[in-house]
C-alpha cells in the first residue's frame, strides 16, 4: 500500500511538472502570437490527455481535480476582484445585476428552446441543459481581460457579471435538475430567494474578510502581516470560499468581492509601502498564471471527443444559438436600459461577443454524470462542446475585435495600431 502510494504521488508530480514545463512554452508562444493563453492551455491539454499522447490523465471525477478547479477558480475570481475599481462598479452596477440574474434566466430559455429543437429533447432535459451552460466562466474571461486591455467599464462590466452569474446558474441548474428527476418542483419565488440568499451572505462574508485582510496588510497601525501579504491572500481566499459555502453562500462571489476589497483599500484610507504593493501584485500575477496552466490544461485533457462526435451537430446547432442568439437577446434586453450606464452600440456589441463557457458548466456537466441526471452524457457533450467552441472562437478574437470597435486602452497603442 505505502509503494503505491508513493507511486502515485510520483505520477502525480510528473504530470505537474510537465504542466508547468509545457505551459511554460505555451505561454511564451501566446505571448509571441498575441493570443490570450487559455487558448493556448486547452487546446495543447487535449493534445497531452487520454485522447492524445496520454501524459496527462487526472480523472474529472477525482478529489485532486476538483481541488485544482475549485481552488485555481478561486484565485483568478479573487485576481479579477483586485483589478475592479469602485468608480467603475458604481457606473455600470445596473447591467451587472441585470445580466447576472435576469440575463441568465433569458440565456437559458432561448438555448433551452434550441436545445429542444436541434437535439430533439423534451423541454425539461433541454431547459436543464441550457441552464448548465448558461453561466459565462470568470476563469476563461479574467485571464483574457488582464491581456488584452480593453476599456474599463467594459471589461470590468463583464468580469464582473461572470463572478456573479454563477451562482445563478447554479441555482437554476439544481432547481430544474431536481424537477427532472421528480424530487422537486421548480418554484421561481423559492428560486429567486435562494439566489438572494447566497449572494447577501456571499457578499457579507466576501467583504468582511477582505476588510480584515486590508487591515492586516496594509494598517497604518494594525498592518502587521503586510511583509506576508501574498500568504495572507492565499489564507484568506480559501477562508472567503470555505467560509461562505459554509454559510450555503456562494464561496466564488464570496472570493471575488473578498479580492474587490483588498484591490480597493485605500477607499478605507489604507495603503501598502511601495516595495511590499509590487511584490504582492508580482505574486497575484504569477500564481495567476499557474492557475491558468493547471485549470486549462485539466479541461483541456478531459474533453472526450468521441462523446462530442455523437451528438456533435446538433451541439454545434445549441451552441451557435447560445452564442449568436441568446446572448446578444440578453445583452440588450438587460443592459441597453441602463440609462446610468448609457452604453454605446460598439460596448454592447463587444459584451454580447464575450460570454465565454469554461470550469464552472464544466463542474455542473460532471455533477449532472455523477448524480444520473436525464441524458447526462448528452448534456456532459453539448457543454464540452461550448467550452471548446466560445473558447477558441470568442477569447481568440477579443483584442481583434476591441480594436475593431474602438475599445482598447489608450495605454497599448502599438497593440491598436497594428489593427
Amino acid at each position: 500500500m505505502t509503494t503505491y502510494s508513493i507511486e502515485f504521488a510520483k505520477h502525480i508530480l510528473l504530470q505537474f511538472g510537465v504542466i508547468l514545463a509545457v505551459g511554460s512554452s505555451c505561454a511564451v508562444l501566446s505571448k509571441k502570437l498575441k493570443i490570450p493563453d487559455v487558448v493556448t492551455f486547452l487546446l495543447v491539454g487535449t493534445l497531452l490527455g487520454p485522447g492524445g499522447l496520454g501524459w496527462i490523465d487526472i480523472k474529472a471525477d477525482s478529489a485532486l481535480n476538483q481541488l485544482l478547479l475549485i481552488f485555481g477558480s478561486c484565485y483568478l475570481l479573487f485576481d479579477g476582484g483586485v483589478s475592479m475599481r469602485f468608480r467603475v462598479i458604481q457606473e455600470v452596477w445596473v447591467t451587472i445585476v441585470s445580466l447576472a440574474t435576469a440575463g441568465v434566466l433569458i440565456t437559458a430559455a432561448i438555448t433551452g428552446l434550441a436545445a429542444h429543437v436541434f437535439l430533439g429533447l423534451p423541454f425539461l432535459v433541454a431547459l436543464l441543459l441550457a441552464s448548465v451552460i448558461a453561466s459565462t466562466d470568470p476563469a476563461t474571461l479574467i485571464p483574457v481581460f488582464r491581456q488584452v486591455r480593453v476599456k474599463d467599464r467594459v471589461s470590468q462590466t463583464v468580469m464582473s457579471e461572470s463572478a456573479f452569474n454563477d451562482a445563478t446558474g447554479a441555482i437554476l441548474t439544481f432547481s430544474v435538475l431536481g424537477v427532472a428527476m421528480g424530487t422537486g418542483q421548480f418554484s421561481l419565488q423559492a428560486a429567486a430567494l435562494e439566489l438572494v440568499h447566497q449572494a447577501l451572505l456571499g457578499l457579507v462574508a466576501g467583504a468582511l474578510l477582505g476588510y480584515l485582510a486590508a487591515t492586516l496588510i496594509a494598517h497604518e497601525r494594525y498592518g502587521f502581516l503586510q511583509e506576508y501579504a501574498p500568504l495572507v491572500s492565499l489564507m484568506a481566499v480559501i477562508a472567503a470560499y470555505l467560509g461562505a459555502s459554509g454559510l450555503h453562500a456562494s464561496g466564488f462571489m464570496a472570493v471575488f468581492v473578498f479580492g474587490f476589497m483588498v484591490g480597493n483599500k485605500e477607499l478605507f484610507g489604507f495603503e501598502m509601502k511601495e516595495g511590499e504593493q509590487e511584490r504582492m501584485d508580482d505574486f497575484v500575477e504569477t500564481t495567476s498564471l499557474i492557475m491558468r496552466m493547471f485549470i486549462f490544461f485539466l479541461l483541456g485533457s478531459q474533453v472526450d471527443f468521441a462523446l462530442i462526435n455523437q451528438y456533435f451537430l446538433g451541439g454545434i446547432g445549441v451552441v451557435v444559438v447560445l452564442m449568436l442568439v441568446a446572448r446578444p437577446i440578453t445583452v440588450f434586453v438587460c443592459a441597453l436600459p441602463d440609462r446610468r450606464a448609457r452604453w454605446s452600440i460598439e460596448e454592447l456589441l463587444f459584451i454580447c461577443w464575450t460570454r465565454e463557457t469554461g470550469v464552472i458548466p464544466g463542474a455542473l456537466a460532471g455533477l449532472m454524470l455523477g448524480v444520473g441526471a436525464p441524458q447526462a452524457r448528452l448534456i456532459s457533450s453539448v457543454t464540452f462542446l461550448a467550452i471548446l467552441v466560445t473558447i477558441l472562437t470568442q477569447a481568440t478574437t477579443t483584442r481583434w475585435l476591441a480594436g475593431r470597435l474602438g475599445l482598447l486602452e489608450a495605454s497599448a497603442p502599438a497593440e491598436a495600431a497594428s489593427r
